[in-house]
Protein backbone atom coordinates (compact mmCIF):
# COMPACT_ATOMS: atom_id res chain seq x y z
CA UNK A 1 0.00 0.00 0.00
CA UNK A 2 1.46 3.22 -1.03
CA UNK A 3 2.53 5.60 1.92
CA UNK A 4 0.49 9.02 1.80
CA UNK A 5 1.90 12.54 2.58
CA UNK A 6 -0.29 15.61 2.94
CA UNK A 7 1.60 19.08 2.17
CA UNK A 8 0.23 21.95 3.61
CA UNK A 9 1.42 25.36 2.28
CA UNK A 10 -0.86 28.64 2.26
CA UNK A 11 -1.33 29.02 -1.60
CA UNK A 12 -1.32 26.17 -4.45
CA UNK A 13 0.10 27.98 -6.78
CA UNK A 14 3.87 29.20 -8.39
CA UNK A 15 3.09 32.43 -6.04
CA UNK A 16 6.88 32.41 -4.66
CA UNK A 17 9.16 29.79 -3.46
CA UNK A 18 7.27 28.13 -0.74
CA UNK A 19 5.02 27.45 -3.19
CA UNK A 20 6.98 26.22 -5.93
CA UNK A 21 8.86 23.85 -3.50
CA UNK A 22 5.68 22.37 -2.53
CA UNK A 23 4.03 22.14 -6.37
CA UNK A 24 7.79 20.53 -7.08
CA UNK A 25 7.93 18.41 -4.05
CA UNK A 26 3.70 16.71 -4.57
CA UNK A 27 5.68 15.97 -8.27
CA UNK A 28 8.69 14.34 -7.44
CA UNK A 29 6.37 12.20 -4.48
CA UNK A 30 3.71 11.38 -7.15
CA UNK A 31 5.99 10.84 -9.89
CA UNK A 32 7.82 7.86 -7.26
CA UNK A 33 4.67 6.17 -6.51
CA UNK A 34 4.21 8.25 -3.15
CA UNK A 35 0.19 9.32 -2.70
CA UNK A 36 0.51 13.20 -2.14
CA UNK A 37 -2.44 15.83 -1.83
CA UNK A 38 -2.17 19.47 -1.13
CA UNK A 39 -4.19 21.82 1.94
CA UNK A 40 -4.36 25.17 1.32
CA UNK A 41 -6.36 28.20 1.37
CA UNK A 42 -9.24 29.11 -1.14
CA UNK A 43 -7.55 31.69 -3.37
CA UNK A 44 -8.63 32.04 -7.01
CA UNK A 45 -5.28 31.77 -8.83
CA UNK A 46 -4.89 28.21 -6.99
CA UNK A 47 -4.70 25.02 -8.62
CA UNK A 48 -7.19 22.31 -9.47
CA UNK A 49 -6.57 20.31 -6.46
CA UNK A 50 -8.71 17.26 -4.83
CA UNK A 51 -9.67 18.91 -1.37
CA UNK A 52 -9.99 22.07 -2.79
CA UNK A 53 -13.76 22.24 -1.74
CA UNK A 54 -12.74 21.67 2.11
CA UNK A 55 -9.84 24.26 1.40
CA UNK A 56 -9.45 26.76 4.74
CA UNK A 57 -11.63 30.29 3.28
CA UNK A 58 -9.75 33.22 2.56
CA UNK A 59 -8.98 35.48 4.77
CA UNK A 60 -7.10 39.37 3.56
CA UNK A 61 -5.64 41.92 6.16
CA UNK A 62 -6.32 44.56 4.54
CA UNK A 63 -9.77 46.28 3.29
CA UNK A 64 -10.86 47.35 6.56
CA UNK A 65 -11.76 46.22 10.27
CA UNK A 66 -13.88 43.21 9.11
CA UNK A 67 -10.71 41.69 7.33
CA UNK A 68 -8.48 42.21 10.20
CA UNK A 69 -10.88 40.34 12.20
CA UNK A 70 -11.34 37.35 10.15
CA UNK A 71 -7.71 37.65 9.73
CA UNK A 72 -7.08 37.86 13.66
CA UNK A 73 -9.01 34.81 14.04
CA UNK A 74 -7.60 32.69 11.50
CA UNK A 75 -4.06 33.47 13.26
CA UNK A 76 -4.40 31.96 16.54
CA UNK A 77 -6.32 28.98 14.55
CA UNK A 78 -10.16 29.40 14.84
CA UNK A 79 -12.74 29.55 12.20
CA UNK A 80 -13.06 27.01 9.76
CA UNK A 81 -9.31 26.31 9.19
CA UNK A 82 -10.14 23.31 12.03
CA UNK A 83 -13.37 21.66 10.89
CA UNK A 84 -12.31 21.62 7.07
CA UNK A 85 -8.59 20.35 7.78
CA UNK A 86 -10.33 17.53 10.29
CA UNK A 87 -12.51 16.98 7.37
CA UNK A 88 -9.66 16.23 4.96
CA UNK A 89 -7.70 13.66 7.36
CA UNK A 90 -10.68 11.86 8.02
CA UNK A 91 -10.81 11.28 4.41
CA UNK A 92 -7.40 11.13 3.30
CA UNK A 93 -5.97 9.45 6.95
CA UNK A 94 -1.97 10.16 5.55
CA UNK A 95 0.77 9.24 6.80
CA UNK A 96 2.66 12.47 6.95
CA UNK A 97 1.57 15.83 7.06
CA UNK A 98 4.01 17.85 5.56
CA UNK A 99 3.74 21.59 6.56
CA UNK A 100 5.37 24.71 4.12
CA UNK A 101 4.35 28.81 4.83
CA UNK A 102 0.86 27.87 6.90
CA UNK A 103 0.92 30.95 9.40
CA UNK A 104 -1.06 33.74 8.85
CA UNK A 105 -2.93 32.65 6.05
CA UNK A 106 -4.04 29.31 7.28
CA UNK A 107 -2.32 28.29 11.04
CA UNK A 108 -0.38 25.97 12.88
CA UNK A 109 -3.21 24.65 14.54
CA UNK A 110 -3.29 22.04 11.19
CA UNK A 111 -0.04 20.51 12.49
CA UNK A 112 -1.42 20.13 15.88
CA UNK A 113 -4.41 19.04 15.11
CA UNK A 114 -2.43 15.68 12.50
CA UNK A 115 -0.41 15.26 15.67
CA UNK A 116 -3.10 14.64 18.18
CA UNK A 117 -4.17 11.79 15.65
CA UNK A 118 -0.78 10.58 16.00
CA UNK A 119 0.20 11.41 12.26
CA UNK A 120 3.82 12.53 11.65
CA UNK A 121 4.56 16.44 11.26
CA UNK A 122 7.46 17.65 9.38
CA UNK A 123 7.85 21.46 8.66
CA UNK A 124 10.03 23.08 6.30
CA UNK A 125 10.96 26.20 7.17
CA UNK A 126 11.07 28.83 4.14
CA UNK A 127 11.70 31.96 6.67
CA UNK A 128 12.45 32.75 10.14
CA UNK A 129 8.70 33.08 11.30
CA UNK A 130 9.36 30.63 14.33
CA UNK A 131 12.30 33.09 15.37
CA UNK A 132 10.92 36.76 14.05
CA UNK A 133 7.13 37.15 14.38
CA UNK A 134 8.10 39.54 11.20
CA UNK A 135 9.58 36.67 9.38
CA UNK A 136 12.71 37.98 7.66
CA UNK A 137 14.72 39.27 10.41
CA UNK A 138 14.96 42.57 9.38
CA UNK A 139 14.57 45.84 10.98
CA UNK A 140 15.32 49.62 8.94
CA UNK A 141 17.17 46.94 6.22
CA UNK A 142 19.44 45.56 8.56
CA UNK A 143 19.46 42.17 10.35
CA UNK A 144 18.13 42.09 13.46
CA UNK A 145 17.59 39.17 16.32
CA UNK A 146 16.14 41.31 18.77
CA UNK A 147 12.89 38.12 19.12
CA UNK A 148 15.08 34.93 18.66
CA UNK A 149 15.13 34.28 22.36
CA UNK A 150 12.01 34.45 24.54
CA UNK A 151 9.52 37.69 24.39
CA UNK A 152 8.90 38.70 20.87
CA UNK A 153 8.07 42.26 22.47
CA UNK A 154 10.15 44.23 19.64
CA UNK A 155 7.49 43.52 16.97
CA UNK A 156 5.26 46.07 18.78
CA UNK A 157 8.24 48.33 20.02
CA UNK A 158 9.34 49.04 16.22
CA UNK A 159 5.82 48.38 14.12
CA UNK A 160 7.91 45.70 12.29
CA UNK A 161 4.84 44.83 10.55
CA UNK A 162 4.43 47.63 7.74
CA UNK A 163 5.06 50.66 10.22
CA UNK A 164 1.38 49.40 11.58
CA UNK A 165 1.03 48.69 15.27
CA UNK A 166 -2.74 47.37 14.39
CA UNK A 167 -0.72 44.33 12.10
CA UNK A 168 2.36 44.13 14.30
CA UNK A 169 -0.01 43.47 17.23
CA UNK A 170 -1.70 40.69 15.03
CA UNK A 171 2.05 39.22 14.67
CA UNK A 172 3.05 39.50 18.37
CA UNK A 173 -0.12 37.36 19.17
CA UNK A 174 0.44 34.68 16.76
CA UNK A 175 3.91 34.73 18.37
CA UNK A 176 2.54 34.43 21.99
CA UNK A 177 -0.05 31.64 20.64
CA UNK A 178 2.36 29.68 18.48
CA UNK A 179 5.40 29.73 20.67
CA UNK A 180 8.34 27.40 21.37
CA UNK A 181 7.42 25.37 23.01
CA UNK A 182 3.92 24.58 22.09
CA UNK A 183 5.48 24.38 18.18
CA UNK A 184 7.78 21.82 19.13
CA UNK A 185 5.54 19.81 20.92
CA UNK A 186 3.49 19.45 17.82
CA UNK A 187 6.11 18.92 15.13
CA UNK A 188 8.49 15.73 14.86
CA UNK A 189 10.94 17.48 12.48
CA UNK A 190 11.84 20.92 11.59
CA UNK A 191 13.69 21.12 7.82
CA UNK A 192 15.83 23.66 7.14
CA UNK A 193 16.83 24.32 3.71
CA UNK A 194 20.50 25.56 4.99
CA UNK A 195 22.90 25.24 7.79
CA UNK A 196 22.57 29.28 8.86
CA UNK A 197 18.70 28.61 9.71
CA UNK A 198 19.35 25.45 11.48
CA UNK A 199 21.98 27.14 13.49
CA UNK A 200 19.42 29.95 14.18
CA UNK A 201 16.73 27.36 15.15
CA UNK A 202 19.07 25.98 17.93
CA UNK A 203 20.61 28.93 18.91
CA UNK A 204 16.38 30.05 19.55
CA UNK A 205 15.96 27.41 21.69
CA UNK A 206 14.57 24.90 19.54
CA UNK A 207 15.75 20.93 20.08
CA UNK A 208 19.13 20.45 18.25
CA UNK A 209 17.47 16.26 17.78
CA UNK A 210 14.44 18.22 16.09
CA UNK A 211 16.62 20.31 13.71
CA UNK A 212 17.25 18.53 10.21
CA UNK A 213 18.76 20.05 7.47
CA UNK A 214 18.02 19.36 3.72
CA UNK A 215 18.22 21.47 0.75
CA UNK A 216 15.64 22.95 -1.59
CA UNK A 217 15.88 20.95 -5.00
CA UNK A 218 15.88 21.40 -8.66
CA UNK A 219 12.93 20.81 -10.16
CA UNK A 220 13.23 17.83 -13.05
CA UNK A 221 12.47 20.18 -16.19
CA UNK A 222 14.97 22.44 -15.31
CA UNK A 223 17.43 19.98 -13.86
CA UNK A 224 17.27 18.68 -17.93
CA UNK A 225 17.35 22.22 -19.44
CA UNK A 226 20.71 22.64 -17.47
CA UNK A 227 22.18 19.30 -17.60
CA UNK A 228 21.94 19.57 -21.58
CA UNK A 229 23.82 22.71 -21.59
CA UNK A 230 27.33 22.60 -23.15
CA UNK A 231 29.43 24.06 -20.43
CA UNK A 232 32.36 24.29 -23.21
CA UNK A 233 31.01 26.78 -25.17
CA UNK A 234 32.88 30.18 -24.50
CA UNK A 235 30.05 32.72 -22.14
CA UNK A 236 29.28 36.10 -23.34
CA UNK A 237 30.84 38.82 -21.95
CA UNK A 238 28.43 40.04 -19.07
CA UNK A 239 26.99 39.13 -15.54
CA UNK A 240 23.89 39.23 -14.34
CA UNK A 241 21.48 39.66 -11.31
CA UNK A 242 18.35 36.93 -11.48
CA UNK A 243 16.07 37.40 -9.18
CA UNK A 244 13.41 40.03 -7.07
CA UNK A 245 14.55 43.99 -7.28
CA UNK A 246 13.48 44.84 -3.68
CA UNK A 247 15.44 46.13 -1.11
CA UNK A 248 16.68 43.49 1.00
CA UNK A 249 17.81 41.92 -2.07
CA UNK A 250 20.68 44.57 -2.55
CA UNK A 251 19.97 45.20 -5.78
CA UNK A 252 20.05 49.26 -5.30
CA UNK A 253 23.96 48.74 -4.29
CA UNK A 254 24.50 46.42 -7.12
CA UNK A 255 23.30 48.52 -9.70
CA UNK A 256 25.46 51.84 -7.85
CA UNK A 257 28.56 49.85 -8.82
CA UNK A 258 27.45 47.94 -11.88
CA UNK A 259 26.80 51.85 -13.36
CA UNK A 260 30.92 52.54 -12.66
CA UNK A 261 31.93 49.45 -13.57
CA UNK A 262 33.45 48.95 -17.15
CA UNK A 263 31.52 45.22 -17.83
CA UNK A 264 27.92 44.65 -19.78
CA UNK A 265 25.27 44.16 -16.72
CA UNK A 266 21.76 42.47 -17.29
CA UNK A 267 19.18 42.68 -14.71
CA UNK A 268 16.51 39.81 -14.80
CA UNK A 269 13.49 40.28 -12.55
CA UNK A 270 10.79 42.70 -11.40
CA UNK A 271 9.78 44.37 -8.29
CA UNK A 272 9.05 47.19 -6.15
CA UNK A 273 11.85 49.06 -7.32
CA UNK A 274 11.94 48.19 -10.73
CA UNK A 275 10.48 51.65 -12.00
CA UNK A 276 12.67 53.71 -9.94
CA UNK A 277 16.47 51.70 -10.63
CA UNK A 278 15.41 51.66 -14.23
CA UNK A 279 14.66 55.34 -14.61
CA UNK A 280 17.63 56.22 -12.13
CA UNK A 281 20.07 54.04 -14.71
CA UNK A 282 18.28 54.31 -18.10
CA UNK A 283 21.63 56.63 -19.41
CA UNK A 284 23.70 53.61 -18.40
CA UNK A 285 24.50 51.83 -21.37
CA UNK A 286 26.00 49.23 -19.93
CA UNK A 287 23.43 48.58 -17.92
CA UNK A 288 20.10 46.51 -19.36
CA UNK A 289 16.74 45.37 -18.07
CA UNK A 290 15.09 42.59 -18.87
CA UNK A 291 12.04 42.35 -16.75
CA UNK A 292 10.24 39.70 -15.77
CA UNK A 293 11.54 36.37 -17.59
CA UNK A 294 10.09 32.56 -17.83
CA UNK A 295 11.97 29.75 -16.85
CA UNK A 296 13.47 29.30 -20.57
CA UNK A 297 14.31 33.00 -19.90
CA UNK A 298 16.42 32.57 -16.83
CA UNK A 299 18.31 29.33 -18.23
CA UNK A 300 19.01 31.52 -21.35
CA UNK A 301 20.32 34.07 -19.12
CA UNK A 302 22.11 32.39 -16.61
CA UNK A 303 23.73 30.05 -19.27
CA UNK A 304 24.97 32.99 -21.14
CA UNK A 305 26.51 35.39 -18.54
CA UNK A 306 30.36 35.13 -16.85
CA UNK A 307 28.85 35.67 -13.61
CA UNK A 308 25.88 35.82 -11.20
CA UNK A 309 25.85 38.78 -8.26
CA UNK A 310 23.80 37.90 -5.63
CA UNK A 311 23.91 40.98 -3.18
CA UNK A 312 21.44 40.55 -0.30
CA UNK A 313 21.19 42.02 2.23
CA UNK A 314 19.26 39.71 4.41
CA UNK A 315 18.99 35.95 5.98
CA UNK A 316 18.37 34.43 2.94
CA UNK A 317 17.80 30.33 3.17
CA UNK A 318 18.55 28.58 0.53
CA UNK A 319 18.26 30.93 -2.70
CA UNK A 320 17.13 29.53 -5.67
CA UNK A 321 19.09 32.46 -7.67
CA UNK A 322 22.30 30.42 -6.36
CA UNK A 323 21.23 27.20 -7.03
CA UNK A 324 20.49 27.82 -10.88
CA UNK A 325 23.26 29.80 -11.21
CA UNK A 326 25.76 26.92 -10.12
CA UNK A 327 23.79 24.46 -12.14
CA UNK A 328 24.10 26.39 -15.14
CA UNK A 329 27.88 26.29 -14.35
CA UNK A 330 27.83 29.95 -13.56
CA UNK A 331 29.71 31.30 -10.77
CA UNK A 332 28.53 32.97 -8.16
CA UNK A 333 29.63 36.71 -6.37
CA UNK A 334 27.60 36.41 -3.45
CA UNK A 335 27.08 38.50 -0.28
CA UNK A 336 27.65 36.79 3.06
CA UNK A 337 24.39 36.62 4.31
CA UNK A 338 22.36 33.56 5.73
CA UNK A 339 22.74 30.09 3.71
CA UNK A 340 24.67 31.48 0.64
CA UNK A 341 28.34 31.02 2.06
CA UNK A 342 27.70 27.45 2.36
CA UNK A 343 26.92 27.15 -1.01
CA UNK A 344 29.92 28.79 -2.63
CA UNK A 345 33.44 27.38 -2.30
CA UNK A 346 36.69 28.62 -4.14
CA UNK A 347 36.02 26.71 -7.53
CA UNK A 348 32.35 28.33 -8.08
CA UNK A 349 32.36 31.48 -6.39
CA UNK A 350 33.44 34.32 -4.17
CA UNK A 351 31.74 35.63 -1.06
CA UNK A 352 31.76 39.50 -0.76
CA UNK A 353 30.96 41.22 2.50
CA UNK A 354 27.15 42.49 2.60
CA UNK A 355 26.67 46.45 2.24
CA UNK A 356 30.07 47.20 1.03
CA UNK A 357 29.88 48.48 -2.21
CA UNK A 358 33.95 48.45 -2.61
CA UNK A 359 34.03 45.03 -1.80
CA UNK A 360 31.40 43.37 -4.04
CA UNK A 361 33.35 45.57 -7.02
CA UNK A 362 36.42 44.08 -6.52
CA UNK A 363 34.45 40.52 -6.26
CA UNK A 364 32.98 41.40 -9.80
CA UNK A 365 36.36 42.52 -11.22
CA UNK A 366 38.52 39.26 -9.51
CA UNK A 367 35.55 37.24 -11.03
CA UNK A 368 34.75 38.74 -14.47
CA UNK A 369 39.15 38.52 -15.23
CA UNK A 370 39.01 34.48 -14.00
CA UNK A 371 39.21 31.62 -16.18
CA UNK A 372 36.54 29.42 -14.58
CA UNK A 373 35.73 25.78 -15.37
CA UNK A 374 31.89 25.73 -15.74
CA UNK A 375 31.26 22.31 -16.72
CA UNK A 376 32.90 21.20 -13.05
CA UNK A 377 30.75 24.04 -11.54
CA UNK A 378 27.19 22.53 -13.47
CA UNK A 379 28.40 18.73 -12.73
CA UNK A 380 28.92 19.30 -8.92
CA UNK A 381 25.82 21.39 -8.58
CA UNK A 382 23.87 19.08 -10.64
CA UNK A 383 24.81 16.02 -8.40
CA UNK A 384 23.93 18.38 -5.49
CA UNK A 385 20.62 19.69 -6.22
CA UNK A 386 19.22 16.99 -8.03
CA UNK A 387 15.78 15.70 -7.27
CA UNK A 388 17.20 11.82 -6.82
CA UNK A 389 19.62 12.95 -4.03
CA UNK A 390 16.46 14.85 -2.09
CA UNK A 391 13.66 12.12 -2.75
CA UNK A 392 16.45 9.81 -0.84
CA UNK A 393 17.23 11.54 1.94
CA UNK A 394 13.28 13.06 2.00
CA UNK A 395 11.81 9.41 2.15
CA UNK A 396 14.52 7.97 4.57
CA UNK A 397 15.28 10.35 7.43
CA UNK A 398 12.10 12.94 7.14
CA UNK A 399 9.66 10.91 6.12
CA UNK A 400 10.76 7.65 7.90
CA UNK A 401 9.44 5.66 5.07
Amino acid sequence: MSQRVLLVNKFYYPRGGDCIVVLNTEALLRDNGVEAEVYAMKYPQNLMARYQSMFASEVNFGGGMGNMVRAMKRTLGLGDVRSNFEAVLDEYRPDVVHLHNVHSYLSPVVGELAHQRGIRVVWTLHDYKLLCPRYDCLLDGKPCERCHKGGKSAVLTHRCMKGSLPASAVAWFEALKWNRRRLEANTDLFVCPSEFMADKMRAGGFDSAKVKVLNNFLDPVKFAQYQAIDNTVPREDYYCFVGRLSPEKGVADLLAVASRLPYRFKVAGGGPLEAELRDKYSSCDNIEFLGMLDASGVVKVLTGARLSVIPSQWYENNPLSVVESLCAGTPVAGSQMGGIPELIGSENGVVFQAFDQEAMATAITMSMARRWNHSQIARQALERFGAKAHLRTLLKDIYGF
